[in-house]
C-alpha cells in the first residue's frame, strides 16, 4: 500500500527491472492492475463502468519519459503538442520553456520558437529534447507530473536548475520522479 498526498514530491529509485516504470504506468492509468485498486480522492479509477473518472484522471497527469516524442514541427508546436497552431498560447509556451531551462537556448536560434526541430528532434541534443518534454508537461497545467528518468541526459548543473524550478511547482502539482541519480531525489518529501 502506498499513499501519495496532493503536493508531495515522491522519488522512486531502484535497480533496473525492479518495477519503477511499471509502478508509474499503473499510477498514470496506462496499465490496469490485475489485483488491488488505484484510488484517487477516495474513488477507484477503474470502478466506474462509464470510464468517466478514469478519463478525468488521465487528463490530470503529464508524463515526461526518458525518450521524448518530438514531431517534425516547430519548437512551440512541440511544447504545445496537440494544440492547433492558431490556438497556441505563446505566453504559456515561453513560461513553460523558461521553467524547463530551455528558453535561453531557443532565443539564440534565428527563428526562435518557430524553429523546426526535425523528425524526432534530430537537430537537438538529448538534454534539449528532455527539456522540451518537460516544458510540454508544464504547458499542460497537469495536477500530477511524472518524470521517468526525464533529466538523465542533462549535466548535473542544468539538472539541478531544472529540478529547482520543478520544486517551485509543488504547491500547484504532485510530482513523481524516477531517477537513478540519488542527487535528483534529494529534496523529495518521500522516497520509495
Amino acid at each position: 500500500n502506498l499513499t501519495i498526498l496532493k503536493g508531495e514530491t515522491v522519488g522512486i529509485f531502484g535497480p533496473s527491472g525492479s518495477g519503477k516504470s511499471t509502478f508509474v504506468d499503473l499510477l498514470m492509468g496506462l496499465l490496469q492492475p490485475k489485483s488491488g485498486e488505484i484510488i484517487i480522492d477516495n474513488i477507484n479509477i477503474y470502478g466506474d463502468p462509464t470510464n468517466q473518472y478514469y478519463q478525468s484522471w488521465r487528463s490530470c497527469v503529464a508524463h515526461v519519459p526518458q525518450e521524448i516524442f518530438l514531431s517534425d514541427s516547430s519548437i512551440a508546436e512541440n511544447i504545445a503538442l496537440s494544440i492547433p497552431h492558431k490556438e497556441i498560447n505563446y505566453k504559456k509556451v515561453y513560461e513553460s520553456a523558461k521553467k524547463a531551462q530551455i528558453s535561453d537556448f531557443i532565443e539564440t536560434l534565428p527563428k526562435g520558437y518557430s524553429t523546426i526541430i526535425g523528425e524526432r528532434g534530430i537537430f537537438l541534443s538529448g538534454g534539449q529534447r528532455q527539456r522540451i518534454g518537460i516544458a510540454r508537461a508544464l504547458y499542460k497545467d497537469a495536477k500530477v507530473l511524472v518524470l521517468d528518468e526525464a533529466t538523465s541526459a542533462l549535466d548535473q548543473i542544468i539538472e539541478a536548475s531544472v529540478m529547482k524550478n520543478i520544486r517551485k511547482l509543488e504547491d500547484e502539482m504532485t510530482i513523481i520522479i524516477i531517477a537513478h541519480r540519488l542527487s535528483t531525489l534529494k529534496n523529495c518529501s518521500k522516497l520509495i
